[in-house]
This record gives structure tokens, C-alpha cells and sequence, in this order.
């Protein structure tokens, strides 16, 4: 009795909340949505990764299991060389863009930190913040045509070193190009992070350093970055979540067959794939369960780690 009393108690200030507040959400209404449609909706396509799926005979109702008890994609998928290549890759690749990404920002939180003038500190959050808004399409245009072999980085190797470089078409430098600028697009984003920690640190710490003879050094390494090493172990976590990403829209709109074997990552060589060719859209499906899968690990490793080294939780 008591139990359906508190249940509907409960249910009525639930409905009376709904009400009050229904214009926040109706506003909410249309993510939801999308939500569902697009990231739990298309779920129900994973069963093609365990079936001999074709295009011509419409949904996956109906179609054909693979072999193997329905593992023949995966089988398929594991003995390709161009796969492996593209794990290969994609590894490296995002293996050096997190750490850059967050060794770099870090350094320049601090630096900012330390300038005095907040006119001048404020100017330059803004300068490095900029390009995170920009499309990769918008700055893969510009990239393309600055480090073409007659653009205008060239031009100047040429003069200065008498020589010019193909970066795309060399493997080693198309991978150089990737990680850069996808660290100098980025890098503006996670600095702010870092910089609003640093802010947040008691001042009174490098006070009691500073009493105790330490130096403006000394009060960075013991005090500001133990401090921001829970924001620090967030980032990296999120990072981890993605090392398997590779950066899809960038590397799609920079590369070009010559690179492939530098630079096509596992979500590129799904694309090609899936649309083109024989479309083997039932193995595409079967990389990305197993690229899912894999990112789930990581992930929940690295959170892991985080919670047991700097007592970091997320939820």
C-alpha cells in the first residue's frame, strides 16, 4: 500500500515538473529524436555484419547468414593486408595526435598563464581557439593548395633549402601533414580546458611554495600540475575513446591513392569498402562492430586507470 502510494506520489510530481517546464521539453524533443533515429535506430544494422548481406535484396530481413556460423566476415576481414594496414595506421596516427594534443595545449595553457597582460592573454585563447570552428573540408582546401608541390610552402623549401617535398604523395610526410594540422586545429580547445584548471588551483599553494623558497618552476610542478591532473586524466580519457577514429573527414578530404599506405586509416578503407568496388557493405559492418568493441575496452581501461591514479570519475 505504501509502495503505490509513494510510486504514485512520485508519478505526480514527475507530471507536474513535466508540465511547468513543457516548453524546455519540447526543445528537447527534436535531439531526442535524432538520437534515437540515428545512433540507437541504426544499431539493428550490426546483424549485417554476421550476414551475406546484398544490396539488391533489400533490408537485412531475409538475407542469407554468413559462413561460419555467421563469422565468415570476420575471418574475411582479419586475413586482408590492407586491413591490418589500415589498423597499422590508425594506431600511429591517433596514437600521436592524443599525446600531442595534449602535451601541446598543456604548454600553452601554462605559458598563457603567465602572461600578465590579460589583453594579450585574451587575444591569443582566441587566435589558437579560431581554428577548431573551421570545417576540415574548408582548411583541407587551404592545406591542399598551401602544400601542393607548387604551392607556397614549396616555394619557400625551395628557396631556402633548394629542394621541394611531396607531402602528397610520400607516404612519411602525408602522415607528418595529417598529425600537424590536426593538432594545430585542435590544440585551442583542450588549452582553454586546461587554462580554466589552472585557473581554478588555490593560490594559496604557491604562496605556502613560494614561503617554503620554491620558484615560479617549482610551483608549476608540484603545485599546478598535480592540481589539474584529475582535468588532465578526463581529456586523455575521452582522447583514448577515439584513438580508433583516425580523424575520417580529415584524412578523406587530404589523401589520395599514393598514400594509402601511410595514410588510409580503418574508417577510410571502410568507406571504400562499403561504396565502392564490390560494396561489402556486410564486412564494413563487421569492421566497425570490432572497431566498437575494441574502443569499448580502451576506454573502459583507461577510465579505469584514471579512477585508480588520480581518483578521476565521470560518473
Amino acid at each position: 500500500m505504501k509502495a503505490n502510494i509513494l510510486q504514485h506520489s512520485t508519478s505526480s510530481k514527475f507530471g507536474r515538473f513535466v508540465k511547468k517546464q513543457w516548453v524546455w521539453w519540447l526543445m528537447l524533443l527534436p535531439g531526442v529524436v535524432l538520437t534515437l533515429v540515428f545512433k540507437y535506430g541504426s544499431m539493428f544494422g550490426i546483424v549485417m555484419a554476421f550476414q551475406k548481406f546484398d544490396i539488391f535484396k533489400g533490408t537485412f530481413f531475409g538475407q542469407e547468414w554468413a559462413s561460419n556460423h555467421g563469422f565468415g566476415n570476420f575471418i574475411y576481414l582479419f586475413k586482408m593486408e590492407k586491413f591490418w594496414n589500415s589498423v597499422r595506421n590508425t594506431l600511429l596516427i591517433s596514437g600521436i595526435k592524443i599525446a600531442l594534443g595534449i602535451i601541446v595545449p598543456l604548454l600553452l595553457a601554462i605559458l598563457i598563464n603567465e602572461v600578465s597582460k590579460k589583453w594579450f592573454s585574451r587575444f591569443v585563447q582566441t587566435m589558437y581557439f579560431l581554428p577548431f570552428f573551421l570545417s576540415w573540408i574548408i582548411l583541407g582546401s587551404i592545406l591542399l593548395e598551401m602544400f601542393a608541390y607548387g604551392g607556397v610552402v614549396n616555394t619557400m623549401l625551395e628557396k631556402l633549402f633548394g629542394s621541394r617535398i611531396m607531402f602528397f604523395l610520400d607516404n612519411g610526410w602525408f602522415r607528418v601533414l595529417v598529425i600537424l594540422s590536426d593538432v594545430w586545429k585542435g590544440m585551442g580547445y583542450n588549452m582553454v580546458i586546461f587554462l580554466a584548471a589552472i585557473m581554478g588551483v588555490d593560490e594559496t599553494l604557491y604562496e605556502a611554495t613560494e614561503i617554503d623558497g620554491g620558484g615560479r618552476f617549482r610551483q608549476i610542478i608540484n603545485v599546478m600540475l598535480p592540481s589539474i591532473a584529475p582535468v588532465v586524466a578526463m581529456v586523455m580519457t575521452l582522447s583514448i575513446g577515439g584513438i580508433l577514429n583516425g580523424g575520417f573527414d580529415q584524412v578523406l578530404v587530404l589523401y589520395n591513392p599514393m598514400v594509402y599506405e601511410g595514410g588510409d586509416i580503418i574508417d577510410t578503407f571502410v568507406y571504400r569498402l562499403g561504396m565502392f568496388g564490390n560494396r561489402q557493405v556486410d564486412v564494413a559492418s563487421a569492421v566497425n562492430l570490432a572497431k566498437a568493441v575494441v574502443t569499448l575496452v580502451l576506454m573502459g581501461g583507461t577510465y579505469y586507470l584514471a579512477y585508480k591514479k588520480f581518483d578521476y570519475r565521470l560518473f
